[in-house]
């Protein structure tokens, strides 16, 4: 059955809050390590790196000019919960990566932030 994202909430272990528009990612990948030879003949072969990359995590949320960003901040523990009745969660290390105010004409401001992951990402 189809959730609504809304109520979704990302925790940050340093008390950062925002008010979130959206939230995407991660974008989880895995190496494929190119294992062809002069003998290969007919497709390319492949074998799967025992590493993946946790990726990045995008969130759109309504700017507050004051508020302070923890961009300098070290890596720490981000928690998103989801709405759902068994209060899903996605936990882990990263650090905030980037942050882009927008300031539109008659709008509300917005500012993407971008996180990137650091080691697993454990699902509760």
């Amino acid at each position: 059955m189809a959730e609504l994202g809304t109520g979704t909430t990302i925790t940050f272990a340093t008390g950062f809050l925002a008010e979130i528009l959206s939230i995407s990612g991660p974008g989880m990948s895995r190496e494929m390590i190119d294992i062809s030879h002069m003998g290969t003949t007919i497709a390319h072969a492949y074998m799967v790196a025992d590493l993946y990359d946790t990726g990045e995590i995008t969130v759109e949320l309504q700017y507050i000019p004051g508020t302070t960003i923890p961009i300098a901040n070290a890596q720490e523990t981000i928690t998103i919960t989801f709405p759902d009745s068994g209060a899903s969660t996605l936990a882990f290390t990263g650090a905030m990566s980037g942050f882009e105010p927008s300031i539109p004409l008659e709008d509300k401001m917005t500012a993407t932030v971008t996180i990137k992951a650091s080691g697993a990402i454990s699902q509760g």
